[in-house]
């Protein structure tokens, strides 16, 4: 009797857990989704901590734009000083054959800050959106995105490339040199870290 109880309570334990299924992407808070200039004044302090502020599984990074994610994402794109030497060695590389995985977390400062850079470098390199997939993740690095495991996130943000369907090679966290460099070392072989 005492073993039925015991098992009965794992069984329990097990499926009461604090891991849930989520949505494939969670567009949170339900607030305005105008876009927000960058220059506007006034705008109140986001915690974004909060997880009613996380976007989590795919999403679309033109929610980056709207509020409350544009009081840093439009900033940062548009602050961001483009290192113009790495930009043209950018452009001599055809993208034809280049995907990008981009893993982020709102609550994350650098996140917040290289995720916006790195979208302006993509502008400038005219690299297709399309081609690009956005993974947004909770604080324990985790996201409702089938096969995610197999990305071995560690730190976020974390920049994927891709070439022919093969990683290349990675940015975690902060580049080496820069987003632009980095980027130009790992498509022309010149890096072999991931």
């Amino acid at each position: 009797m005492k073993k039925i109880c015991f098992q009965s309570f794992i069984l329990l334990v097990l499926f009461s857990g604090c891991k849930i299924t989520r949505p494939v992407a969670v567009n949170k808070p339900e607030v305005n989704t105008m876009p927000v200039a960058a220059s506007e004044a006034a705008i109140p302090a986001i915690n974004f901590h909060d997880q009613t502020t996380w976007i989590l599984g795919y999403f679309n990074p033109d929610q980056l734009t709207h509020y409350p994610y544009s009081t840093w994402y439009l900033k940062g794109f548009d602050d961001y000083q483009l290192k113009t030497d790495a930009i043209n060695k950018l452009l001599d590389i055809p993208k034809e054959d280049i995907t990008l995985k981009i893993v982020m977390g709102i609550w994350c400062p650098d996140s917040r800050r290289e995720v916006p850079r790195f979208m302006r470098v993509l502008d400038a390199w005219q690299f297709p959106i399309t081609k690009v997939i956005f993974i947004g993740v909770d604080d324990a690095k985790q996201s409702p995105v089938g096969e995610y495991i197999k990305l071995d996130i560690q730190r976020v943000p974390t920049f994927i490339i891709y070439k022919n369907n093969i990683e290349a090679g990675r940015i975690i966290e902060n580049p080496a040199t820069s987003l632009e460099q980095d980027m130009v070392n790992i498509l022309t072989g010149m890096n072999n870290n991931k």
